[in-house]
């Protein structure tokens, strides 16, 4: 059987539960703190498991300490295959510093940790992982090198790559030409196509000039207003429905995970997309990372 490859980052999410986020140099009391198993590759990794049918791999690393431990349990208890996450000695594990308001919005600082030492060495390890997977998953928490290699190597075995360019940062247009499937927010829309993105108005021709530059389809998440797509022949936008919004920061991660489900799984793009958005939507009802990606029963009985 097939599987969901994410090549991506592990980290533990430290949150911090505040009536409202600081101004600089205020100091404000919180709600509540937890840690939480978080990063954007395991997100993605777990959210694949829990909205698909077919087994999820994640390749990254670890330090080796407690955190790393954790991570990796929470992994292998949500279904996730976690045997190519390394532990990289002397490396602490990645860590994300979150701070949630009352009305869900939130700030994150990550620390790479064992997550800036995924190499393009790891990924040559991984090259018949790489060719045996239905759809490859990366993000930008490790290195971009490490990206390029990864795309390179599923490029030569004829897998599709879905790239999940956050946090935001220049991607080089060779990269760009091996990747079937872009997936960015509107921050990361206007930064990388140098146009403005406010709407789904003007995330249209924002998607068109990153279509340009090589991906076959590019998807373009607008929080509570859904999501839009650009491909050969696609140009749709499709709304979400509005919910309580508890904490937004895995509701990228989970319709990531939940597109890649549905593309791995042979939808066209137009019916992926909406499955996609319930997810995300979802996502932000409950509180925390992982925690917060729902299961495919629960978005196909809020879809209903």
């Amino acid at each position: 059987m097939s599987y969901i490859l994410v090549i991506g980052s592990l980290n533990m999410d430290l949150v911090v539960k505040t009536e409202r986020i600081p101004a600089a140099g205020e100091t404000v009391k919180g709600i509540s703190f937890s840690t939480i198993p978080g990063g954007k590759g395991a997100n993605q990794a777990v959210a694949a498991r829990r909205l698909g049918r077919m087994p999820v791999k994640l390749a990254g690393a670890i330090g080796a300490d407690a955190f790393g431990a954790a991570l990796k349990t929470a992994l292998v208890e949500a279904g996730v295959d976690v045997d190519h996450v390394a532990e990289k000695s002397g490396m602490s594990t990645g860590t994300a510093t979150i701070v949630v308001d009352q009305v869900g919005d939130n700030r994150i600082i990550i620390v790479p940790g064992a997550n800036g030492q995924v190499l393009p060495g790891d990924v040559d390890r991984l090259e018949q992982v790489i060719a045996g997977a239905a759809i490859l998953l990366l993000q930008f928490e490790i290195p971009l090198e490490t990206i390029e290699q990864a795309v390179r190597t599923a490029r030569r075995f004829s897998v599709p790559v879905m790239l999940n360019p956050a946090p935001a940062a220049p991607i080089p247009d060779p990269l760009l030409g091996g990747v079937r499937y872009l997936i960015v927010n509107e921050t990361e829309a206007a930064l990388l196509s140098g146009r403005s993105v406010t709407d789904p108005e003007t995330a249209f021709p924002a998607a068109e000039t990153l279509r340009a530059r090589g991906p076959e389809y590019v998807v373009v998440t607008l929080g509570d207003r859904g999501a839009l797509v650009v491909g050969a022949g696609t140009h749709f936008h499709h709304p979400a429905r509005p919910v309580p919004v508890v904490d937004t920061t895995a509701a990228g991660d989970s319709f990531v995970g939940a597109l890649a489900v549905g593309c791995a799984e042979g939808l066209e793009v137009e019916a992926a997309v909406p499955i996609a958005v319930a997810a995300g939507t979802l996502a932000v009802t409950r509180f925390g990372a992982q925690p917060s990606i729902p299961t495919r029963e629960e978005v196909e009985n809020f879809i209903s």
